[in-house]
């Protein structure tokens, strides 16, 4: 009789070899270490999200746009329809789980005859974006620590205002700071990395815990609740834009705080079990997201001081200076220092998905020195991958020196790149194959074609939104840049495709064979597997 230990290595060992197998299916060859389970796959996605330090960051612009009671009620119909776009990624993930997925789940999605275009546009769109947010996250944890001089009146020379070069400085050399220990942690073995998805993901119900407790009672004691009323039914116009237009800017807020819940499939090749756990961790963290993240809105609402009085706050992040007046000087320090250490964390989360990321775009062979950035380490590990993270997000973090609104711009620019991802790969499945990848654990089944329309109607929504002006009239101080750096990502995207050989990059016999396997069709066979070391392999 074996025993329990010799019956559990067994069970991995075939999971191994079941997931190992798919991949070769698909065309590829297992490179990278496949050690994470559910949690840490959950934990990718749900970490990279981190509803606590999104739905701070964009909590002011829900009040300029509509007030209380648009930040609630468009966080509510966010809850619904970003689930079901997750289940539309789900459904695709399932069927392809493969590191940097998202191009090609865009890709096999068009079919076999337009696959490589939309591949090329969908992969500059996801590294663009994911690389933004790196730099964004980096720069926000920046915005907590510097916040706490607000709190303090701490004088700093030329002033603490985005107009004074001294101050961008000060802030641009912090962010660097954060950037380089996120990037440290990546170069952890995986499974040392493992407990930094634990603490990471515990940090966040710990700072959700500590606004849920230890705030009420704080804001009991000074300045009181806001009454229901004011709520559920107080509007506000902060941003000159006709009254309905003004409430749909207040998706400003609650779109970017789902923003990222596809790094699951990202670091897929690395899960075991993968076209199970991979799709299951993209639905739970949205699912989870919207529970805790909802409450978390609600609880906000009610502990803020008045519009007039959070408005007024000059903090970079105004939820410090908020917590010292519901708490105290001293102890907001501790808030603040939570906020701190979940940020940094969710930062080195972002660089491990995008890594992965721009790892399959070489893998594949498009980007220069693909040989070099495709390479993995003996802990198998793409860092190559890793050290571009961190030298374009660097490079991204210089626009705060001459330019604080070039700079935001990049966060709203990076929400529109990844709502239009998900929004094409539903339009994709909707018109080229809704019946496609039947190998899909995680299949709509009858209700996937009316799944696939309101996902595509609700992220063409969110994406006007992101490329909206936020203020009215918009002039060059407020403009939103989103739309030129999209537009510019997009034209490169389409350059790139038109002048890159055909049989450079997602050669039209690989896409196809990616596309019959993932869909189960009984001439598919297994190619010889893709070696980054080797330029000349056949896919």
């Amino acid at each position: 009789m074996s025993s329990p230990i010799s019956k559990n290595s067994a069970d991995v060992s075939l999971s191994v070899d079941e997931d190992e197998l798919q991949l070769e299916q698909l065309g590829y060859k297992q490179q990278l270490h496949r050690t994470w389970n559910f949690f840490e796959n959950f934990a990718a996605s749900f970490v990279s999200v981190n509803f606590m330090v999104a739905i701070r960051t964009t909590f002011f612009l829900g009040l300029l746009a509509g007030g209380p009671q648009a930040v609630w009620s468009t966080y509510l119909i966010t809850m619904i329809f970003m689930t079901l776009t997750a289940l539309v990624i789900a459904e695709v993930c399932s069927a392809l789980p493969l590191s940097g997925s998202i191009y090609i789940w865009a890709a096999a999605s068009a079919g076999p005859k337009y696959a490589r275009f939309f591949g090329f546009v969908v992969a500059c769109w996801a590294i663009s974006a994911w690389i933004a947010l790196v730099a964004v996250t980096n720069q926000s944890t920046t915005n907590y620590l510097v916040s706490q001089l607000s709190v303090w009146e701490v004088d700093f020379p030329g002033g603490r205002s985005n107009d004074n070069i001294k101050w961008r400085t000060f802030v641009w050399a912090i962010s660097q700071g954060f950037l380089i220990v996120s990037v440290a942690m990546n170069y952890l073995p995986p499974k040392a990395y493992s407990g930094v998805f634990r603490v990471a993901t515990v940090l966040v119900f710990v700072d959700f815990l500590l606004c849920v407790i230890w705030l009420p009672i704080g804001v009991h004691n000074t300045y009181g609740f806001r009454s229901a009323k004011d709520v559920f039914t107080m509007t506000y116009n902060g941003t000159g834009a006709p009254p309905a237009w003004n409430w749909i800017l207040s998706f400003f807020f609650s779109a970017p705080s789902f923003i990222g819940f596809d790094a699951s499939g990202h670091v897929a090749e690395e899960t075991k079990r993968a076209s199970i756990i991979a799709g299951r961790g993209i639905i739970s963290c949205v699912v989870t997201t919207a529970v805790f993240g909802f409450a978390t809105v609600i609880l906000f609402l009610f502990c803020m001081p008045s519009l007039d009085v959070f408005f007024a706050l000059d903090a970079p992040q105004p939820f410090v200076q908020l917590y010292a007046l519901a708490l105290g000087k001293r102890p907001s320090i501790f808030m603040t220092a939570v906020a701190v250490i979940s940020n940094t964390l969710s930062s080195t989360v972002l660089i491990v998905a995008t890594s992965r990321l721009i790892f399959a775009v070489a893998r594949d062979g498009v980007l220069p020195l693909s040989g070099w950035i495709g390479q993995v380490n003996r802990d198998k590990q793409p860092r190559n991958a890793v050290t571009v993270v961190f030298v374009f997000s660097a490079a991204l973090l210089c626009t705060i020196l001459p330019s604080q609104v070039a700079f935001t711009s990049l966060l709203s620019s990076s929400g529109v790149a990844i709502i239009s991802a998900y929004g094409l790969i539903a339009l994709l499945r909707l018109a080229m194959t809704p019946h496609a990848f039947k190998t899909s654990h995680l299949h709509l089944g009858r209700l996937a074609l009316p799944i696939y329309f309101v996902t595509v109607v609700w992220n063409g929504l969110i994406f006007a939104v992101l490329m909206s002006p936020f203020y009215f009239p918009a002039n060059a101080q407020n403009f939103n840049f989103a739309c030129v750096i999209f537009s510019f990502v997009t034209i490169l995207a389409v350059a790139a495709w038109w002048f890159t050989p055909a049989e450079k990059w997602l050669r039209q016999e690989q896409i196809e064979h990616v596309f019959y396997s993932a869909d189960g069709h009984p001439d598919a066979t297994v190619s010889v597997a893709v070696d980054p070391s080797n330029e000349d392999s056949e896919k």
